[in-house]
């Protein structure tokens, strides 16, 4: 599966972006997608993942701003982020992945990457 993300850039604190991700390939493989971030210094972490099913989790950091979206149709995953923070400030990748025979997520694809920067 190939990841390609778009949509990042600058803004001020309290702005709105909206990341797309668009996935090709092996798309009948795909469980569960997701998008991570990284920040300087930091691990990456998770923002959000979807299910195939629709099913949503948040990161703690971003419930009630940020809201996770998929288009099976069209093969594409979105991040909608309001009212963004300074500290929201990362790279944020797109995940594609598939549950384990333990029921656990693997995930097996990575978007390259794109970069947002929140302002104070």
């Amino acid at each position: 599966v190939q990841l390609v993300e778009s949509g990042g850039g600058s803004v001020q604190a309290g702005g709105s972006l909206r990341l797309s991700c668009a996935a090709s390939g092996s798309i009948f493989s795909i469980d569960h997608m997701g998008w991570y971030r990284q920040a300087p210094g930091k691990e990456r972490e998770l923002v959000a993942r979807i299910s195939s099913d629709g099913d949503t989790i948040y990161a703690d950091s971003v419930k009630g701003r940020f809201s996770i979206s998929r288009d099976n149709a069209e093969n594409k995953l979105y991040l909608q982020m309001g009212s963004l923070k300074p500290e929201d400030t990362a790279i944020y990748y797109c995940a594609a992945g598939e549950t384990t025979a333990t029921m656990k997520i693997a995930w097996r694809s990575w978007g390259q990457g794109t970069q947002v920067t929140v302002s104070s």
